[in-house]
């Protein structure tokens, strides 16, 4: 049995196109070029890279019709809530009224401080549940409002 020639390359399954394994790999070496870039002063490719990964996120600024809700498609204790923000409270939950950070970038970017939100009451769960409504902009009258079932893993905006 005879080794293969030194200057023959060793062979290597190929990972599919879309597979993980080659998003990975592919993933690293951007991390790997960005780096290396901003060791070397081009902050060019950085600024390229963040305004790629800023168009990859989520937003639900125009929102597609299945992320939309009206009124009457709400529950009682939805619309109840939407009452009561627009009432001033009281509310019943302490953290109710809070701001809302959006540390995952799911709703439109703005202000610390311009959205906050309130618990949707779960009938039979003996914790606050995972139903809210945030709302951005002026306490009585806010802008707008979008409603989570998942705890903000998504979030249908709330056509009035």
């Amino acid at each position: 049995m005879t080794a293969p020639p030194a200057s023959a390359p060793a062979q290597r399954p190929q990972a599919r196109r879309g597979s993980f394994s080659c998003r990975l790999r592919q993933a690293l070496l951007q991390g790997a070029l960005m780096l290396g870039a901003l060791m070397l002063g081009a902050p060019m490719l950085g600024a390229c890279c963040a305004a790629s990964a800023a168009e990859a996120r989520p937003s639900v600024s125009a929102p597609t019709p299945a992320a939309v809700l009206r009124l009457d498609q709400l529950d009682h204790q939805a619309r109840q809530t939407l009452r009561r923000i627009h009432d001033g409270g009281p509310f019943p939950f302490a953290k109710d009224a809070i701001v809302f950070g959006n540390y995952e970038h799911q709703l439109p970017g703005k202000p610390r401080g311009y959205y906050r939100e309130y618990t949707v009451p779960t009938p039979g769960s003996r914790n606050r549940g995972a139903k809210r409504i945030v709302c951005g902009g002026a306490s009585r009258s806010p802008d707008v409002c979008y409603y989570t079932h998942d705890h903000y893993a998504s979030f249908q905006y709330i056509a009035r």
